[in-house]
């Protein structure tokens, strides 16, 4: 029995929404992650883009455990001595809280070629409302048991 690899040309992309409300960060970028890459599918390859696209929305009511709030700090610097920034998870949520997903999905995922284009295909929203309803994503249930 020979391996089965798909072509790149049967590779199809499809369209899933994610409700983050009350979901806990880390978990759920690392679903998304999974998502992303396309190892929930049974033709998964590692060297093609064979993920699917995921709208998050709802992206402002996520949920951290413990103190990660004040405790978790993100870090920037421009290059230029005494050019250290750095700002704690609940600055980063009230400036942009589709940033801190994309983020926590984008260290998630494998540094390769394939991290920008898979990275093209989250779509975070901090409300409910979204421009992808002309694609019809289908809802997904990212909960432990539903596999």
């Amino acid at each position: 029995m020979k391996t089965y690899s798909p072509k790149p040309t049967e590779i199809t992309h499809a369209w899933y929404l994610v409700d983050a409300k009350d979901q806990t960060l880390g978990r759920l970028a690392s679903r998304i992650a999974t998502v992303l890459q396309g190892k929930h599918k049974p033709g998964y390859a590692a060297h093609l883009d064979s993920g699917d696209i995921v709208v998050v929305i709802n992206a402002a009511q996520i949920k951290v455990t413990g103190n990660k709030l004040e405790d978790k700090k993100y870090y920037r610097h421009s290059g230029y001595p005494g050019g250290i920034k750095e700002a704690s998870l609940a600055e980063k949520m009230a400036q942009d809280p589709a940033w801190v997903i994309q983020n926590a999905v984008r260290g998630m995922l494998p540094k390769n070629r394939l991290s920008d284009v898979r990275m093209e295909h989250l779509k975070v929203y901090a409300g409910k409302d979204h421009p992808h309803a002309g694609q019809t994503p289908t809802e997904l249930n990212l909960d432990k048991d539903a596999k």
